[in-house]
């Protein structure tokens, strides 16, 4: 099977929502034994339609005879697969292109006897266009549905808008944090370079290394010896603000999996303490297992757990509280592209819940512990809002300044927006609390 062939069904599955495109997406390179290059041509061209669809339907309107909303969706998709490798790839040559699409409609399409020559005509078409109408609003050139746009823009004012989408359309970095109880940065850099991988230094983050090359991370050496773990910077960034100290502390780590910020505390405590990181999901816990397993972990305790009950055993029991909740995810559409196409109806009633666990979380915090709540969205009502609202039902608990990078300035503050263009991260909130002694 081809990479392309792999693309395809990754974008039918999305369409039928059957799923999430980062998931569905190594599912199907694994299912398909695709090597490293087949794998990678693949994600771009999964990510690349995903990312670029309207941009794409408007191309498609220049080239096709007829109206885009009366082809089948196998057709569209497989039209979406070659305008991208024809105009937004330099890579691939056209022909190529053309033939390959071709290839797909007449297995996807054997009883639509018109898609084969239709596919055929419209992809060469667009191989010899020059004249090509560019689209002026940013809802199509950067393929983010109108309310969205609108909803951003509110949030990250206009100056910021543009770099942000732009961001969102772009590949992440591949982000690890060194597993400090194993090895260091220095050491895991020639490692990974024996093994065809370039790594460098992140730039304001310890510990942490930039990787390209890497093909399957999982299948690398030094993965499955545990000297890393992947984890975005601002992850990592989260947990840094909560400064925990090497000791013996109690740490609470909910909505947990897949398990990254709880490693983070494992290794800033020296590998004491205690890390209990529950996770509604007992195939997620099990991951989180599975991975503390493979880093060397003992001080973690993964246990499936709703955030939202109250476990009486840790009552004003608990140092650090890690609670990063559950999401509307507008901070990590770079990473699942298909975030933009969720009903933001379906969202309405995140902040009740993100405040329900939050206040949950904050019984377990001892007099002097540390609250710090966290999302990987950019909307307002779930972070801010949420953080407001707490702060005004529970006085015992007080906004606390973070520590952070040279990078981020001298401005004091207890709450910070990580906005996708600036920093090379995803798009994050990090907010700190303490209960008052």
């Amino acid at each position: 099977m081809s990479a392309r062939h792999a693309a395809l069904e990754v974008l039918s599955l999305c369409r039928k929502k059957e799923g999430w495109s980062n998931a569905l997406l190594k599912e199907q390179i694994s299912k398909e034994h695709l090597d490293k290059r087949d794998a990678a041509l693949a994600t771009r061209l999964c990510y690349g339609v995903l990312q670029n669809r309207s941009l794409l339907d408007f191309y498609c309107k220049q080239v096709l005879n007829g109206r885009l909303r009366d082809l089948r969706p196998v057709v569209r998709d497989i039209l979406h697969l070659g305008l991208y490798q024809i105009l937004l790839m330099d890579k691939i040559p056209v022909s190529a292109a053309v033939n390959e699409s071709v290839a797909l409609a007449k297995q996807y399409c054997k009883k639509q006897p018109h898609a084969v020559p239709l596919v055929n005509a419209v992809l060469r078409r667009a191989s010899q266009k020059t004249d090509w109408e560019t689209p002026q609003d940013l809802e199509t050139r950067y393929s983010h549905p109108e309310g969205l746009v609108a909803l951003l823009r509110s949030y990250v004012g206009e100056a910021r808008l543009e770099p942000m989408l732009r961001a969102n359309n772009g590949a992440p970095e591949t982000v690890i944090q060194v597993n400090t109880l194993m090895t260091d940065a220095d050491t895991l850099k020639a490692r990974l370079k024996t093994e065809g991988v370039s790594a460098n230094p992140h730039p304001w983050l310890q510990n942490c290394l930039i990787l390209s090359g890497t093909g399957s991370i999982e299948k690398l050496p030094s993965f499955q010896e545990g000297l890393y773990y992947v984890q975005d910077a601002a992850a990592k960034l989260a947990v840094d603000c909560a400064r925990i100290p090497q000791g013996e502390f109690l740490v609470t780590d909910c909505c947990a999996a897949p398990g990254g910020k709880s490693f983070a505390v494992a290794m800033a405590m020296g590998g004491r303490g205690s890390i209990i990181s529950s996770d509604v999901h007992e195939h997620k816990v099990s991951l989180m297992e599975k991975g503390a397993r493979r880093l060397g972990f003992t001080n973690i305790q993964p246990r499936c757990f709703d955030a939202t009950e109250f476990d009486p055993d840790l009552e004003n029991r608990v140092d650090f509280a890690i609670v990063d909740v559950p999401c509307s995810g507008y901070g990590i559409i770079r990473k699942k592209p298909d975030i933009r196409f969720k009903d933001p109806d379906t969202m309405n009633q995140l902040p009740q819940l993100q405040l329900q666990i939050l206040e949950n979380q904050s019984r377990y915090v001892k007099p002097g512990g540390i609250l710090l709540y966290s999302t990987c969205t950019l909307v307002r009502r779930e972070n801010e809002g949420v953080v407001e609202k707490f702060l005004k039902k529970h006085p015992d608990f007080s906004l606390e300044n973070l520590e952070l990078p040279d990078c981020f300035g001298d401005e004091k503050r207890a709450m910070l927006a990580l906005v996708p263009g600036e920093f090379e991260t995803d798009g994050f909130f990090i907010c700190r609390l303490r209960r008052n002694a």
